[in-house]
């Protein structure tokens, strides 16, 4: 099985307030992006491949709203929070949060979780504390990630090491697998893996030797695990990732990186077809 994932970020916000929204009003965003692309993903063999798009959640109800029957579209949700509701406990006293149950009810059928921007965020709160240890980040994950399998949720759980941890990314990687999954049913998630030093302008990505040696201890570590590639799927490196027998889909992002930059339903199609071949 392949696995296609569309993290959305915050493509949402328009132009005038700073965002890179070119293609459709705020209200109408999240539905605009599931109409623009269900039907052409209907060409490929559910059973061969899926497609998983993260949303904001302000815009979960307007994408699950647009689902035609038998979508190939599943919407997934950018992340949940550390605490759930529960029948006989907290009925919802989570103000500002995000719990597995309102994703669930939602309509969401994934979440998203440890992607590098929430991991730095954390990192950086907990900084503020006092705290520095890498692994506190990877214990408050564990706790979501938990919750959302409960919940019913499959789960993209996010690995990658940064430029300093490049002399030790299996140490590093280790303890993000090791920590982040601890007793967790990991037959609902999948591993996408971010080579964080090689993202960005300027930053020399990751070649095809370096993400086959991750993907093989990614899944020596998790039992075999399908891994994905979350740098950045592109049309630029489809067919290279999709050379790499131990990756299984990769993340996609932005579409265009010049010019008007920003996510194109159209664009993300085309990198959809350059990587399956057809």
């Amino acid at each position: 099985m392949k696995h296609l994932y569309l993290n959305l970020k915050r493509f949402d916000v328009p132009v005038e307030y700073g965002g890179v929204n070119r293609i459709a009003p705020v209200g109408e965003w999240g539905r605009y992006i599931v109409t623009q692309t269900q039907e052409a993903l209907k060409q490929y063999d559910p059973s061969e491949v899926e497609f998983v798009q993260y949303f904001p959640e302000a815009h979960i109800l307007g994408a699950v709203g647009a689902l035609c029957e038998n979508s190939p579209v599943q919407v997934g949700s950018q992340g949940v929070y550390r605490v759930n509701t529960a029948v006989g406990g907290n009925f919802g006293a989570l103000t500002t949060n995000r719990p597995a149950s309102i994703v669930k009810a939602m309509g969401c059928t994934s979440a998203l979780i440890g992607h590098c921007e929430e991991r730095n965020d954390k990192a950086g709160i907990l900084a503020e504390a006092g705290v520095t240890d890498p692994a506190a980040v990877n214990r408050l994950l564990n706790q979501e990630v938990k919750l959302a399998v409960e919940q019913g949720l499959s789960v993209l759980y996010c690995i990658g090491e940064k430029s300093e941890e490049q002399d030790r990314w299996q140490e590093v990687l280790g303890e993000q697998l090791s920590t982040g999954l601890s007793g967790v049913d990991t037959s609902r998630v999948v591993i996408a893996y971010e080579p964080i030093w090689s993202i960005g302008p300027g930053k020399t990505p990751a070649g095809k030797e370096y993400i086959t040696k991750i993907a093989r201890f990614v899944k020596e570590r998790t039992g075999g695990l399908d891994v994905v590639y979350g740098g950045g799927l592109k049309v630029d490196n489809a067919e290279m990732l999709a050379s790499i027998p131990e990756i299984d889909g990769g993340l996609i992002a932005l579409t265009r990186f010049q010019g008007e930059i920003g996510f194109y339903p159209e664009e993300y199609l085309e990198i959809i077809k350059t990587y399956l071949g057809k």
